[in-house]
């Protein structure tokens, strides 16, 4: 459409010309029209509603600062066990200038390349520093110049409001740095992951996010980090008006960790196994010499009993519930489920002494537990 208007428009001053031309219009009389040696009067500047220029301002400010990544993957499948080549997409954020990109745990889950696109075309190979598949966060770095990294500036997440007007910016289906807009539908939404845990205090969003938005920027009006996009509800694979931000408080206890040490450090109150009873955590299993054990806490107790059975002998367990504690709360909390349980856990640090509310044979008892480092697997 271009070419075709610069070619009409060429032909149409040819054909003004020649008009002028056999009218008589020369000889030193002068065509009183544009581009004849009178300057136009300039076009008026584009006027901008003060929320088109919030949008503009956001966009201008960030848009930068985010990449897209392409990953490169083998899956095997058939009676065979081929390996087959698979390929994704999604989205980074720039969190400094070393190179430094956050991103989803799912984008570079099992990749064997992963290739960066900056904001000026430039492609840059990426080595995986850290992941954390419980939030689905993970770090990336290039090696890139530093004048081509442009960090986002982090926000906070604990003051956001239902309502607010929030930006996302992405690279749905491969196209680089989309901006969409809409509000913060919902705060403090619960979202599964694969590995069987929940993230908490989702960010649920209108603004349109589809395949390749994920692990790109959820925004403010001014231009700051409040969340990452990490899903979608949708019955087709694309945008429904419900998508998920993890917020920028959440990201900002891992990111360090995930730098510093590839992983991040939990907490661990060292109870390996309880039921879900309908007044609390039945526990079941202890972590042999952990927090939990050393403190008193009591599990099933197991007893090994050999039995003669005519000429063999044989070995029985039997295991004894009745000694088990009963967890009903935390810190003056009420402990229901085992996603309670977790999320108490997790909001503190290790070292950190907590008291572990029990019943035990009819009694109540607060037991101190202090916590451990969750060790590594």
């Amino acid at each position: 459409m271009q070419f075709m208007w610069r070619g009409w428009s060429r032909a149409c001053g040819l054909t003004v010309a020649m008009a002028l031309w056999a009218a008589g219009v020369g000889g030193g009389m002068v065509a009183m029209s544009p581009g004849a040696g009178v300057a136009a009067d300039p076009a008026p500047l584009r006027q901008f509603t003060p929320e088109e220029q919030t949008n503009i301002a956001v966009y201008e400010a960030v848009n930068r600062s985010v990449v897209n990544i392409n990953t490169k993957t083998t899956v095997t499948s058939g009676f065979f066990l081929m390996e087959t080549p698979s390929e994704g997409a999604g989205s980074g954020i720039v969190i400094d200038s070393q190179g430094h990109l956050l991103t989803n745990f799912h984008v570079v889950e099992g990749a064997r390349e992963i290739e960066v696109l900056l904001y000026d075309g430039s492609s840059h190979n990426a080595t995986l520093v850290g992941v954390d598949p419980v939030t689905d966060v993970a770090v990336i770095r290039v090696e890139a110049p530093a004048e081509l990294l442009v960090p986002v500036r982090f926000g906070s997440s604990h003051d956001l409001r239902v309502g607010q007007r929030v930006f996302a910016i992405g690279n749905p289906f491969g196209l680089e740095r989309t901006l969409t807009t809409g509000i913060i539908s919902s705060l403090n939404r619960s979202l599964p992951t694969r590995s069987g845990r929940t993230i908490k205090s989702i960010i649920q969003t209108d603004a349109a996010i589809n395949p390749g938005n994920s692990g790109g920027p959820l925004l403010d009006s001014g231009s700051q980090l409040i969340g990452m996009t990490t899903a979608i509800a949708s019955r087709t694979g694309q945008s429904s008006g419900v998508g998920f931000a993890i917020p920028v408080g959440t990201l900002s206890r891992l990111v360090p960790q995930l730098i510093e040490r590839g992983r991040v450090v939990r907490p661990d109150a060292g109870i390996a196994r309880v039921y879900q009873t309908e007044r609390g955590l039945l526990v079941a299993a202890l972590t042999p010499d952990g927090a939990a054990e050393r403190a008193g806490i009591r599990g099933f107790r197991v007893m090994r009993e050999r039995r003669r059975q005519g000429p063999f002998v044989a070995e029985f367990e039997r295991v004894d519930r009745s000694a088990a504690d009963l967890i009903v709360g935390i810190d003056g909390e009420p402990i229901e489920t085992v996603d309670d349980f977790l999320t108490a856990i997790e909001s503190k640090q290790p070292g950190e002494r907590i008291l572990i509310a029990v019943e035990r044979q009819g009694h109540r008892l607060d037991v101190p537990v202090v916590l451990e480092a969750e060790r590594e697997e």
